[in-house]
């Protein structure tokens, strides 16, 4: 009797029914695998601040306690003219980016006592400054934890994995491919870009800078510290009094629940990131002066203002919007915490259960 052979195989239908089950599947946990790698790198830049929360103590052990600061002490001395600085008291030290291999790259001084680049001028000075509070501009050491004076405490690299959050795409673009350099620092491109995270360049002065003062609207404060012979002294930290509700440290640009669009339409050149403080949602990873390390919302800051009046001073030269806050994404947004807070180092940019 003749067998006759039959070729298995699927029909159409099942075919289809097998598709169907997995792109069910694809779908039930594509989302789960990508929560799952945005923790992982939310993780890591919890991982960063711890490894800077342990190189600021270093820092003020070594430092009188003191925050990082690269303008001197006594500038208030002379009205914070850098010229008068540099002719009649002394020349600061130099603030280095570090050797890229053939020279090293700094932010320079020069004229008066400041003779070994005697042509460099004054035109750097803005950048000695915690945050240059003359314009809107906002640039300053706050900015700059890659600086040589603090690396010291880390790898001694300007361009150290440890200062860039993982999901920090702009600057990463540009500066992951140095992680590997042996060198300092690294002039290609001749574009500096700055660290993911920053400090509060409020706590970065004496806290009579910031000063709530009942006289001022809402009793917010402050008083430029070119008027106060001590007005750049750097505080300790011992002077914080609310170490878990005031931030230290914290991602600056919005890294967490960003909007699909990365940069800022509102800044010119098309390159610039969103900040932390542009958008209702956003939550920096931040570390607070106690130490800890935890997601920090806009959303939080705000409420924590409307239960205990300004605790972020309106009244500075950077504005009544305060720092960019006109180039934020939406109108409900509306906080410029760790970067004014009032009272400085001795204030608070949240609160806690009992407010």
């Amino acid at each position: 009797m003749a067998h006759q052979n039959r070729k298995s195989g699927f029909t159409i239908v099942e075919l289809l029914v097998v598709v169907s089950i997995i792109a069910l599947l694809i779908a039930l946990l594509l989302p789960a695998v990508q929560k799952g790698r945005d923790k992982a790198l939310v993780t890591q830049s919890f991982a960063n601040l711890k490894n800077l929360a342990s190189a600021n103590e270093v820092y003020a052990a070594d430092w009188g306690d003191r925050q990082f600061t690269c303008i001197p002490d006594d500038f208030g001395t002379v009205n914070g003219n850098c010229g008068q600085y540099i002719t009649q008291i002394a020349c600061p030290p130099q603030l280095l980016l570090g050797y890229d291999g053939n020279g090293i790259w700094g932010y320079f001084l020069g004229g008066g006592k400041c003779t070994l680049v005697p042509d460099a001028g004054c035109g750097n000075i803005v950048v000695y400054f915690p945050m240059n509070l003359a314009s809107n501009d906002s640039y300053g050491t706050w900015r700059l934890p890659g600086l040589k004076a603090f690396n010291a405490y880390l790898n001694n690299k300007f361009y150290d994995p440890i200062l860039y959050a993982p999901k920090d795409r702009v600057p990463l673009e540009t500066v992951a491919k140095y992680f590997t350099s042996p060198s300092e620092f690294t002039s290609a491109g001749g574009v500096i870009e700055e660290s993911s995270y920053c400090w509060s360049p409020a706590a970065m002065y004496d806290a009579k800078v910031f000063k709530r003062n009942a006289a001022t609207l809402n009793g917010q404060g402050f008083t430029a510290p070119n008027t106060l012979p001590a007005g750049y002294r750097s505080p300790p930290v011992s002077r914080c009094k609310y170490t878990s509700l005031k931030t230290r440290m914290i991602e600056h640009n919005w890294l967490q629940k960003p909007p699909n669009q990365i940069t800022n339409p509102g800044f010119t050149g098309g390159t610039t990131p969103w900040f932390f403080n542009h958008g209702y949602t956003s939550e920096p990873v931040s570390l607070f002066f106690d130490g800890h390390i935890e997601l920090v919302g806009c959303l939080r800051a705000q409420q924590a203002e409307q239960r205990a009046g300004r605790l972020w001073s309106r009244n500075t030269p950077v504005g009544a919007t305060g720092y960019f806050g006109a180039q934020s994404y939406d109108f409900l947004v509306n906080t410029s915490f760790h970067v004014l807070t009032t009272d400085g180092i001795e204030g608070r940019d949240v609160l806690g259960i009992e407010g």
